[in-house]
């Protein structure tokens, strides 16, 4: 197998990234609410520590989205009719994206809650 140029592996990514922005609402919708964490975390300045499981957080999020993306698109290029085991590997794949966009959920309530109660509070 021959070897890709790593500035050309790059260039393959953001197409991928660019492919999955423009096809995928959900990856949209990921990205949006991110930025919106990103925002509230940085208004309530939580600390460091806290910074490093929110983004590893939204980067598992967001790559889970690309890998159901990723996912959709070789089932449907295998099994481009309706077949039962193709909708099960599409609906398990965005089941996983789900628990993950549940747990982010979690760790962002507790992470920026109690910063947010105390803001609000005073």
């Amino acid at each position: 197998m021959k070897r890709t140029p790593l500035l050309q592996s790059f260039v393959h990514a953001f197409s991928g990234i660019y492919q999955a922005w423009r096809n995928e609402r959900n990856l949209r919708i990921h990205v949006v609410v991110a930025l919106a964490v990103c925002g509230l975390a940085g208004w309530l300045q939580i600390p460091l520590r806290d910074w490093a499981v929110l983004v590893l957080t939204i980067a598992l999020v967001i790559s889970s989205e690309l890998f159901n993306t990723s996912l959709e698109a070789i089932v449907d290029l295998i099994s481009p009719e309706q077949h039962e085991l193709a909708k099960t590997a599409k609906d398990v794949a965005a089941a996983a994206v789900l628990v993950l966009a549940i747990a982010a959920v979690i760790v962002g309530l507790l992470i920026l809650g109690p910063p947010l109660y105390d803001r609000l509070a005073n």
